[in-house]
């Protein structure tokens, strides 16, 4: 029967789409936190800000890039968080 063989390559593939989709989605994560981190970090030394690096702010990061760590750093100078 061609139908065992059949059905386990095409697992295979969906299995392997998935992990790509799933790396692929993580390394944007990765670049965008280490992005928004070290545009928190350069306000935190030129303006002196005191933001922490908490979990919070590094998943804000993480989903937000740039803009998240633009978010993080206009929250904090109203008083509102971080």
């Amino acid at each position: 029967m061609v139908v065992p063989e059949l059905s386990t390559i095409i697992i295979a593939l969906i299995a392997l789409a998935v992990i790509y989709f799933f790396f692929k989605t993580f390394k944007s994560l990765i670049v965008n936190a280490i992005v928004g981190l070290v545009i928190l970090f350069g306000a935190n030394m030129l303006f002196g800000l005191g933001i922490a690096y908490t979990w919070l702010v590094i998943l804000i990061s993480a989903i937000g890039g740039a803009l998240g760590a633009l978010l993080i750093i206009v929250l904090h100078v109203f008083g509102i968080a971080f």
